[in-house]
C-alpha cells in the first residue's frame, strides 16, 4: 500500500515484515523512491575496462582501473584530419571515485602514433534502464602548428557517445581493425 501526499513529496509504502523474535508481522514504512534507488544501484554500476566504439567508428579499449583510478589502453580512430596512415594510439587515464560511483567521471589522454597531435577525453559513465552502458565524453584535439600566430587554429573540440562492445579476443580486436600501413613495395621484373 502507497500513500502519495497531497503537496508532493514521495510516496511512503508499506509491506509487511516479521518482528523479532515473536513471528508477528508490523508494518514498516518505505520511500517508495528509496526503493526504486536501490534497484536501480545494482544496475547502474558503470565499469570503463573494456573495449568501447564510437559513432563514428572508432574503438577503444580500456585495461583493468587500479584502485587509484588509474587506468591505460588502446585507441584507434576511424577519423583523421592527416594523409599519415592510421595507427593504435596509447591512452592513459583517470576514473574519479572508483568505488563509491555508479556513474564515474573519468579522463584521459591519447597521445597520436601517426601525426603530431594530442586529444583529451573528459567524461560520464551512464546504464541506462535497458542496462546499456554509455560513455558521453568532450574532447579537445591539439595539433602542432609553426608559430603562435597559427595557434588559433589548432586546437578542435567535439563530442562522441561510446557504448560497449562484446571483447572476446582482449587485446586482439583493435590489431585486426588496424589497417596495415606498412605495405611492401611491390617487386620488380
Amino acid at each position: 500500500m502507497c500513500i502519495r501526499p497531497t503537496s508532493g513529496g514521495s510516496a511512503w509504502c508499506t509491506r509487511a515484515i516479521p518482528a523479532t523474535g515473536q513471528g508477528q508481522e508490523q508494518e514498516a514504512m518505505v520511500p517508495a523512491m528509496m526503493r526504486k534507488a536501490r534497484g536501480m544501484e545494482k544496475m547502474s554500476r558503470c565499469d570503463l575496462s573494456g573495449l568501447w566504439r564510437n559513432e563514428l567508428g572508432s574503438l577503444m579499449e580500456i585495461h583493468d582501473v587500479n584502485e587509484a583510478g588509474e587506468f591505460s589502453g588502446e585507441y584507434l580512430t576511424a577519423v583523421t584530419a592527416t594523409s599519415n596512415c592510421i595507427r593504435i594510439s596509447p591512452l592513459k587515464g583517470a576514473q574519479h571515485h572508483t568505488k563509491a560511483e555508479t556513474s564515474p567521471v573519468f579522463s584521459f589522454t591519447v597521445n597520436w602514433e601517426f601525426s603530431n597531435s594530442t586529444t583529451v577525453f573528459v567524461g560520464q559513465c551512464f546504464v541506462d534502464e535497458k542496462r546499456k552502458e554509455i560513455l558521453k565524453v568532450t574532447w579537445l584535439l591539439r595539433e602542432k602548428v609553426g608559430s603562435p600566430g597559427d595557434s588559433w587554429g589548432a586546437t578542435r573540440v567535439g563530442t562522441n557517445d561510446f557504448t560497449r562492445k562484446q571483447n572476446r579476443e582482449r587485446g586482439k580486436i583493435l590489431q585486426s581493425h588496424s589497417p596495415q600501413c606498412d605495405t611492401p613495395a611491390p617487386l620488380s621484373p
